[in-house]
């Protein structure tokens, strides 16, 4: 019978086991996503994304599919190549969130920050629908895909969605689903005015500037007169709106009927309502 082999040629196979440590590593940066990390790390040992996972034997599409959730085994496996503790990784993940602050939080990225991102960064907080500036330098975060941002957007529109992402944050962490709830029927009712089809999560993370930016000032819009407000801009909307209307107050019928009841005073009282009205 013949022996296990035992000798050096053993031994190298069990090295061969483990990824050699990449030649540069990379510090991680307050609220730094995961993924990004991989890509700054990549950047700094002259490869992409791809080649950094297949090098460590992770064998996944994107890293982004590591940002909510990476195992020990995988950890270790980045770590012992990066030179970094396992407990270094783990902090780059979301933390533990609860269904509401979920749901508002993307799974891809959809927004970005123009002078962060030219540093290679990607950042925990661009992920959630309310982010609106961004936390390290102040810069207004753009839609990742689709227009560039230098298209031009009235200041008042910006001004009203930047106080409704920051109301859309408070329904979010907020133990009370009131809230959110109240967010959600303003922008439902926001998108059948600009005919966006889909569901309220998808308009708030959309890669359309002029239908996010809408949606998230239709939010600060709602705190205050909300009937008068869904009356005025009710009139003259189309048969596709009008289901969007329904869908968005299906659920409290008194409510439905005040603003229909409002929008037929005001036509009696002021006539058709023009476009300048409605704005």
């Amino acid at each position: 019978m013949v022996a296990p082999c035992e000798g050096p040629s053993a031994a190298r196979d069990v090295r061969a086991v483990k990824p050699r440590s990449l030649p540069k590593t990379v510090a991680p940066l307050p609220d730094e996503l995961l993924s990004g990390w991989l890509s700054r790390l990549a950047a700094a040992n002259y490869c992409d994304d791809t080649e950094l996972l297949a090098h460590i034997e992770i064998y996944t599409t994107h890293g982004t599919a590591l940002d909510f959730s990476i195992d020990a085994a995988t950890a270790e496996k980045i770590a012992n190549a990066a030179r970094v503790a396992p407990d270094v990784l783990q902090a780059l993940v979301f933390p533990a969130m609860t269904p509401r602050e979920a749901s508002l939080t993307a799974q891809m990225p959809f927004q970005h920050c123009l002078q962060c991102s030219r540093k290679g960064l990607s950042l925990r907080h661009w992920r959630r629908a309310w982010a609106f500036d961004c936390r390290v330098c102040g810069t207004r975060l753009v839609q990742t895909l689709g227009k560039t941002g230098d298209e031009q957007i009235p200041d008042k529109l910006i001004y009203r969605a930047r106080r409704g992402a920051g109301m859309l944050e408070c329904a979010a962490r907020s133990r009370s689903p009131k809230q959110l709830r109240r967010a959600m029927r303003a922008v439902t009712f926001a998108m059948s005015l600009k005919g966006c089809h889909g569901g309220p999560l998808f308009a708030l993370q959309s890669h359309k500037p002029e239908v996010r930016l809408f949606c998230l000032a239709a939010i600060d819009a709602a705190q205050s007169r909300p009937l008068i407000k869904a009356a005025i801009s009710s009139s003259g909307i189309d048969d596709y709106a009008k289901v969007a209307l329904l869908r968005a107050f299906g659920k409290e019928p008194r409510l439905l009927a005040a603003v229909d009841q409002i929008a037929q005073r005001r036509a009696r009282s002021k006539g058709p309502m023009t476009a300048e009205s409605r704005n």
